[in-house]
């Protein structure tokens, strides 16, 4: 039996997100770093899952994961050049090995980090401009929800700050409204755990859709396999990961162009009786199980990332407790822990 209480710091962290979004915004303001040339934006885990949802809002931007930056960071910059790097704790090997190994060989390199954690290395780190986020988002739960989506609004607002600030009412007060049906839609559709999830994305939700599957897969101790795609991509090989159970997670288009495709793979996936479809979007309710559509849906798909992916980790909390964990701890083998361990770090030849 799972004590009531199990779950209860993921739960307000989940639920205090549209909360914390004018803070943020108001924090990386206050920090006044206008007129950014294209960064390498980087993080680990979760946080390369929102450096990644930054990329599409920040032309010529690149996204690299911290764990393999640091192993080759040359790939991706020249002398002179902007990393900007997103985390929670800042704590994490491979986010200091970014930085020290980058400003040995590449000392005119500018470094940004926006982080939650004031005591954390990377917050403290020599040559590097910290844009601390409120403390609240500094997640004290093993997985990463509200650290998650203030990081991707930090890193929006460091592309497109007009267009963040015209946005985030809207992306806060349709999120805060619609938590209490998110919640009882995630609830219900944990009722009857699938042993594979599946979420599918368009190039500007992949990251979105990466990080749905990561919260299923962390909160469920693996117990629930999980697979993110592109809809075009689903057709060439990962289809065969799908059975009828599996619940397969819809981020659709804003953009009518990329939604026709979107719309004919849901309706391939009813057709050969694969999944249960849930679209997050603006979607005909006869192409998929349930429809679940906010005003953030409306909003251009690079803006959608903090709204779309709450229903996702109300989902994981569900099933983990369905599989009787604790969504606040669910590796209680310690097989994960909330800062990476184990990591070594080499020094250059």
């Amino acid at each position: 039996m799972v004590p009531a209480a199990a779950g209860r710091l993921t739960h307000d962290e989940i639920y205090q997100q549209p909360d914390t979004w004018p803070e943020t915004l108001a924090r990386v303001r206050a920090a006044r770093l206008d007129a950014l040339p294209p960064p390498v934006l980087t993080g680990a885990g979760t946080s390369a899952y929102a450096a990644q949802a930054v990329e599409p809002a920040w032309p010529r931007a690149r996204a690299v994961p911290s764990t393999e930056l640091f192993l080759e960071f040359r790939r991706y910059l020249d002398d002179d050049g902007l990393v900007v790097s997103l985390a929670r704790s800042g704590d994490s090997p491979e986010s200091i090995a970014v930085v020290s190994k980058i400003q040995r060989a590449l000392p005119r390199v500018r470094h940004i980090a926006l982080t939650p954690n004031p005591q954390g290395r990377l917050a403290n780190w020599p040559g590097v401009q910290a844009v601390l986020l409120d403390p609240r988002t500094n997640d004290r739960s093993l997985v990463m929800t509200s650290s998650f989506t203030n990081l991707v609004l930090a890193g929006l607002a460091l592309a497109r700050p007009a267009e963040v600030a015209a946005a985030l009412p809207v992306l806060a007060r349709a999120v805060r409204d619609a938590l209490p049906q998110l919640d009882e839609e995630a609830a219900r559709w944990a009722e009857r755990p699938p042993s594979r999830f599946v979420a599918l994305a368009s190039p500007a939700l992949k990251a979105a859709a990466r990080e749905a599957c990561l919260k299923v897969l962390e909160m469920t101790a693996g117990r629930v396999a999980a697979l993110a795609e592109t809809y075009l991509g689903l057709r060439h090989g990962p289809m065969s990961f799908l059975q009828s159970e599996t619940i397969v997670l819809c981020f659709v288009s804003s953009d009518p162009a990329l939604r026709r495709y979107e719309l004919d793979l849901a309706r391939e996936l009813r057709a050969k009786g694969l999944g249960r479809l849930i679209a997050l979007g603006p979607a005909p309710p006869d192409d998929f199980d349930r429809v679940l559509q906010t005003p953030a849906s409306a909003l251009p798909d690079w803006l959608r990332t903090p709204a779309e992916i709450v229903f996702a980790q109300l989902l994981g909390w569900h099933l983990s407790r369905r599989f009787g964990l604790d969504p606040d701890n669910p590796s209680p083998a310690r097989v994960i822990s909330r800062v990476v361990q184990g990591v070594r770090i080499y020094d250059e030849d």
